[in-house]
This record gives C-alpha cells, sequence and structure tokens, in this order.
C-alpha cells in the first residue's frame, strides 16, 4: 500500500496497543513501525532501476526479516524512557501486528512481496487492493487525525479500533468481489472459446469494483474489463501479441533480465519509432477500460536504460483529468 495508509492505520494499531499506557507516542511508534519494512527506499540511492525494482519488497518484506526485527523493536522499545507499564510480552504483540500487517497489504498489490526471502525468491501478489485506495484509508486517515487533536478522549480505543473494522471490512469485500469478478471472467472466456495458460485480475485506480483481466497464451493476452456490476453483460476482450522477438538483442542484458523476473513473466514488448519499449502488464493500462489499445502504466524505455526513472508511476496517471475520473466511475458502475 501507499505510504500514507501505512502510517495511518499504523497509528491507529499503536492506539489500541500501547495508547492507554504511553499516550500520544503510542501514535508515533505505530507509525514508525508499520513503515519499517519500507527501509528498503534506501537501495533507490545507490541501485540501478531494474536492481531496485527487484530488491523492494523483497528482504525487509519477508517472513523472516518479521522473525528478527520485531523481537528486537520490542527490546529497544521496553529499555525506551523507562519507567512504564507495558510489558514485554505486549510490546512483542504490537510490533509482530505491525510488521505482518503492512506485509498483508503489501501482498494485496500487484508489485509482488518476497515473503520467502532469502530462501525463495517467488514474489506473493494477489491482487485484491489497488496501491492507493481512498476507501481503504480515509476511515484510519480521519481517525489518526481526531486522535492527534483529541488527546484525551475516553473513546479514542474505540475510535481506532472502529479504522482497523473498517479496513479489515474493506479488504474482505475486495477478495468478494475479485472471486465474483473471476468467476465472470472465466465464463465469458469459455463463450468466447478463449483457451489460456495462466491469467490475473487486478483491481483498477482507486476502487475494487473494475478489475483489469489478463489471459495469457503461447503468442500473447487477452486483455479486458470487469465491473462487478455488469452482471450478464458480454466481456469483450482485446488481444496483445508478446512480440519477444524484439528483445532478441537485448536479453541477455542484466536490466532486461530484471525486467522479466520483476514481471513475473506478464510483459510485451513494443516498438515506438526508434525506442523498444518493455511493458509490464501487471500495472495496467492507462485509462484502458475506455481504450482497448491504451498503452501500459509501465513501459521501459530498453534502448535508452538511463532514462527510466519512476517506471511505475511515470505512466500511471498521465494524462488524467476530470473526464477520466467520470469515465472510471460510469465505467465501474457498468454504465
Amino acid at each position: 500500500m501507499d505510504t500514507i495508509t501505512h502510517i495511518v492505520l499504523g497509528a491507529c494499531i499503536g492506539e489500541v496497543f500501547v495508547g492507554k499506557k504511553i499516550g500520544k507516542r503510542a501514535l508515533v511508534l505505530g507509525a514508525i513501525a508499520q513503515s519499517v519494512p519500507d527501509i528498503d527506499f534506501i537501495g533507490s540511492f545507490y541501485l540501478s532501476t531494474t536492481n531496485n525494482l527487484l530488491a523492494h519488497r523483497g528482504i525487509t518484506h519477508s517472513l523472516l526479516f518479521a522473525l528478527l526485527v520485531v523481537p528486537l523493536l520490542a527490546f529497544i522499545a521496553d529499555k525506551w524512557r523507562r519507567p512504564h507499564d507495558v510489558s514485554f510480552e505486549r510490546w512483542l504483540w504490537f510490533f509482530a501486528t505491525e510488521i505482518l500487517v503492512h506485509l498483508l497489504l503489501d501482498t494485496a498489490n500487484a508489485y509482488g512481496t518476497g515473503l520467502l526471502e532469502p530462501f525463495s525468491h517467488l514474489r506473493f501478489s494477489y491482487n485484491t487492493l489497488f496501491v492507493a485506495d481512498p476507501l481503504f484509508s480515509i476511515i484510519p486517515g480521519i481517525v489518526a487525525i481526531m486522535l492527534i487533536i483529541n488527546r484525551t478522549h475516553k473513546k479514542r480505543t474505540v475510535w481506532a479500533i472502529v479504522s482497523i473494522v473498517w479496513c479489515s471490512a474493506y479488504f474482505l469485500v475486495g477478495i468478494v468481489n475479485k472471486l465474483t469478478v473471476e468467476a465472470s471472467i472465466k465464463k465469458n472466456a469459455v463463450k468466447e472459446n478463449i483457451v489460456y495458460n495462466r491469467h490475473f485480475t487486478s483491481p483498477t485506480p482507486f476502487n475494487n469494483l473494475l478489475w483489469y483481466a489478463v489471459l495469457e497464451n503461447e503468442a500473447g493476452y487477452y486483455i479486458g474489463y470487469r465491473s462487478i456490476f455488469d452482471k450478464d453483460k458480454p466481456m469483450s476482450f482485446q488481444y496483445r501479441y508478446k512480440n519477444k522477438v524484439l528483445l532478441q538483442n537485448a536479453i541477455d542484458r542484466e536490466d532486461v533480465k530484471n525486467l522479466v523476473t520483476f514481471s513475473q513473466g506478464y510483459y510485451t514488448a513494443e516498438q515506438y519509432n526508434d525506442t523498444l519499449i518493455f511493458n509490464d502488464l501487471r500495472f495496467g493500462q492507462i485509462t484502458g477500460w475506455t481504450d482497448s489499445n491504451a498503452r501500459f502504466a509501465f513501459y521501459y524505455f530498453v534502448n535508452y536504460p538511463k532514462e527510466n526513472d519512476l517506471v511505475i508511476q511515470r505512466g500511471r496517471f498521465k494524462n488524467w483529468n476530470s473526464k477520466t475520473l467520470g469515465s472510471l466511475w460510469n465505467r465501474m458502475m457498468s454504465h
């Protein structure tokens, strides 16, 4: 999830665990604890673009990291600003909850999380939440602000619990919506006589009502969009070829090998004028729900490797405006 969501939800969790024991410091400590796995951002200062893609959400997002860092943080907190009446066991549960919630939320996105690093480089991504979903984050955000302003209110803990219940319920709704859409997509694929080897579905920006689907066969991908409100409407797919042959002169380069690994094999190559583009399909298309031929949000300039800063973010909201948001809303509502 995005950094702000981790911070505000972490603050709310901190209030529940130790708010009555250490006061407002629980909010700060919770926000910090929830953000600890993202210490890997340091890699962006010295790693190449593609090496950083693989390093992010790697070892610091692993279960081994959690196993090592939780008791360390609990020990430091237990010795911090004594005397206090927080038991070491409570510190353990607090930090374990913060770190594991962070890992859980990150596995819900398309990026992929290395839970089993360094023993396995397999990335886990269940694609049930968009990386920034306002409806998921708004309640913990409001509650975090209320907790900062109302430092002595008797129902502070209740507010924090409400925010956690809200996030949990929204998370479960996302899973239900995904299962609903998956069943519908498979049904439509059968009707269209589409044969595929594997597939994935992922929510479109800021919601879990409209879903992006990619069905892979040997030559390429069937790409389509499905709202949970589409019901019995037929689904249209646009086919995109992999075009691996375009990468034949660059496939042995380290950056391209890294991209293939990072994309989990969901990629295409395209030629734009004199520029060879590597697309990672997992991050969706730029307004693909209105234009089936839209470019992909993640694209890497193979010919110009030094011009690939912010490779994930740069295409995601390119040329967005009020009309774009309106079209997204209408498609979400199956209009």
